[in-house]
Formats: structure tokens, C-alpha cells, sequence
């Protein structure tokens, strides 16, 4: 009987994913809860409002059904305040689900590398395998022998009838050293961050989520630190980025890079950044009596000579600032090109679409290459 050797393709109708009713709201909840900074109240009510227009749900599967098995699941609680009032909170197995989401949706499209590890330019003892072999060398770590390569060298040198495995037979395969990197992320919190009818905050908020998970699952080594700054700048933790807000501050943009500064002197790596997420000028200085000198009219000479001042603390002590710039105004765009030319570092003047993008690739870049101290 003959054989069908045809090879080819199959095509069938597209299948979507099969969602329960539970993961289709999740999906979005995680969207609003983002949007809300963490009130559920509020992320809830929006979600009822966008049920009514859309038939989000059934008469089989209603909001709070929803609710209850986000209870039963562990992603939401009681609480009471301080103040004595009771209400409903989210939980850190939600805080760390919006980090994954962002995680996907701002770096998911993007084609990542193999290992996902930086290697330095330099072959040295590490454990990123580069595929070269050498001789062995007075001092070389035994494990760093290839087994299969010296076997294969002394049976080429001595013949396999008379098998004999000598120190000249001994092969190491080379190896890079991975480095480590020390990344402080700095988010301008001041009240234009919701000005002029666009939220910039969110997105903002969103590319600190997902670089967080980027780092901690993919890169564990690596360190982040994340500032936020408006008339004074302080470090916040990783949970608390769902529930960021924006405040009534002016932007103290010396005061943000002299506390990354601060935290980046503290790190043994050799490799440290600062990225900065900003959308407008620096308007507000701390003076040493403790006064707040501010100044929102146009750039004030005072203030930006300071910035450019850290800038070059910052090149001397080989921080590169990589600023990203969510506004496109000529005069603002002049200061940040002045600041990153006094630091050497980039800018990226954009708007919020394609931010996450930009941070990510510009994070994977700068592992794969050096930064001497």
C-alpha cells in the first residue's frame, strides 16, 4: 500500500481563548483598579457602569457574583481605617496580579532575548556560556573544564587503544561574566501630571508595575528603587504603585535626583542608572532653612542651573540619566536636551504611547553594555 508523504498546512477558524465569566471581569477589574489607585468602590462602580452598556454579564453570572469570588478568592478583604469605617480593600495577591497584567500588556509584544541576562563585553569567570574553548590554564576552576572536549582532545592526541587524559588535553569553554544593575526609577508626581484633561499618571504608574515585574522575575540580581517627586521627593515600595496619586506639588526635580543619587552610592554594582518619567519643568527647589523656593513662570535660571548642576554630579560618578519627556513644548524640550548633555546621558521627548516600550528597550540595551566605575 502506498504511503501519503504530502506535507502542508492545515487552517482552521480561529478559536479565542475560553475565558470563564470570572476571568473576563478580572481582566478589566485589574484595568480600573489601576485607574482608580487602588479604591475599589470606585474600580466596582465603574465596572457596574460598563456592564449596563456593554451586557458584561448574565443573569447566570452577575457583578456580585463577581465580588464574592474575588472575596473567596483571596483578592479583596474587609478592613476597617483608623478612623473606625469599615470597607472593602484589594490584597497583595491583586497588587501582584496588576503588576503581571502590566507586565504583559507593556512589554508583551516585544521579542525578548534568549537568556535574558546582560553580558559583558569581556570573557571572564562567570556563567554565560559563549560556545569558544581555550587551553586550560595553572588556575582555572576544574568545573570551568569541558568534559567532552578534552575526552575528544586525548583521544585525538593518544589514540583510543591507549587512552590517556593529560593536563595539555584539558579544554575550558569560555565564559561572560553577568553583571548586575542598579536602577533607580524616578515619577513626577506633580498636579500636571493630570492637567489639561489627560491622565499621565496611569501610564506612568503602569511602566513602574511592569518594570518592577520585569526585574524581580526576569533579573532578580538587579536592584530597583522607585521615587516619586513633586515638592520633595521619597522612595516608595513596589506595593504601594497601585494606589499612586497625584498631589497639589510643584516639580522638585534636584531634590529626586539627589535622593536616586542618595540610594544608587549604597550599591556595590558597577552598572547604575536613573530613568526619569516627567512631563513638565523643574518649578520648585528646598533651600537649605528648610523654605520651598517655587517658581512655575517659564524656566527659571535658578532652579535649572541646579538640575544641570546634578546632572554632572551624576556623569562624575557614572550615573547615566536616561529622562523621558511625556510633553513636546520647544522651551521644555531645549532644558532637557541642555540637562542630558550635562550628564551624557538620552532623552526620549514622546507621549504616553509607546512609553513602556521605550523604557524597556532602553533597560535592555544598557545591561548589554559596561559602565565602568
Amino acid at each position: 500500500m502506498k504511503k501519503n508523504n504530502k506535507k502542508g498546512f492545515v487552517f482552521t477558524s480561529f478559536e479565542p481563548e475560553d475565558q470563564s465569566p470570572f476571568e473576563k471581569l478580572f481582566e478589566i477589574f485589574k484595568e480600573l483598579i489601576t485607574y482608580t489607585s487602588g479604591d475599589f468602590d470606585e474600580a466596582i462602580d465603574w465596572l457596574r457602569s460598563l456592564d449596563k452598556e456593554y451586557k458584561l454579564t448574565d443573569e447566570h453570572y452577575t457583578i456580585d457574583d463577581f465580588v464574592e469570588d474575588l472575596k473567596k478568592k483571596g483578592y479583596i478583604k474587609e478592613e476597617i481605617d483608623p478612623n473606625g469605617v469599615g470597607g472593602t480593600k484589594i490584597t497583595p495577591k491583586t497588587e501582584r496580579a496588576i503588576r503581571q497584567q502590566a507586565l504583559k500588556h507593556i512589554f508583551g509584544k516585544i521579542k525578548k532575548s534568549g537568556s535574558g541576562n546582560h553580558k559583558s563585553k569581556s570573557p571572564g569567570l562567570g556563567d554565560e556560556h559563549t560556545g569558544d574553548f581555550r587551553e586550560y590554564q595553572f588556575g582555572d576552576n576544574l568545573d570551568k573544564v569541558s568534559i567532552t572536549e578534552s575526552l575528544k582532545n586525548a583521544q585525538v592526541n593518544h589514540g583510543v587503544q591507549d587512552f590517556t587524559l593529560s593536563e595539555n588535553d584539558l579544554v575550558v569553554e569560555e565564559t561572560l561574566h553577568k553583571s548586575q544593575m542598579s536602577t533607580v526609577l524616578m515619577i513626577d508626581i506633580s498636579h500636571s501630571m493630570i492637567l489639561y484633561g489627560e491622565d499621565r499618571i496611569t501610564p506612568a504608574k503602569k511602566v513602574a508595575m511592569a518594570l518592577a515585574e520585569l526585574i524581580t522575575t526576569r533579573y532578580p540580581k538587579d536592584t530597583l528603587d522607585i521615587i516619586v517627586f513633586g515638592n520633595d521627593a521619597w522612595t516608595i515600595d513596589i506595593k504601594e504603585l497601585p494606589y499612586l496619586q497625584v498631589g497639589p506639588y510643584h516639580t522638585n526635580t534636584v531634590a529626586g535626583l539627589q535622593l536616586a543619587m542618595d540610594l544608587l552610592r549604597r550599591k556595590r554594582n558597577t552598572n547604575k542608572q536613573i530613568f526619569m518619567i516627567t512631563d513638565g519643568k523643574p518649578s520648585c527647589l528646598r533651600l537649605p532653612d528648610g523654605q520651598y523656593y517655587k517658581n512655575s513662570n517659564g524656566l527659571d535660571t535658578y532652579i535649572v542651573n541646579k538640575c544641570y548642576a546634578m546632572a554632572q554630579q551624576a556623569r562624575k560618578l557614572h550615573i547615566p540619566i536616561t529622562t523621558f519627556m511625556i510633553a513636546q513644548d520647544p522651551y521644555l524640550m531645549q532644558f532637557v536636551s541642555a540637562f542630558t548633555n550635562a550628564n551624557q546621558g538620552k532623552a526620549f521627548y514622546t507621549g504616553l504611547k509607546g512609553l513602556g516600550e521605550m523604557i524597556f528597550e532602553d533597560y535592555e540595551n544598557n545591561r548589554k553594555k559596561r559602565i565602568r566605575g
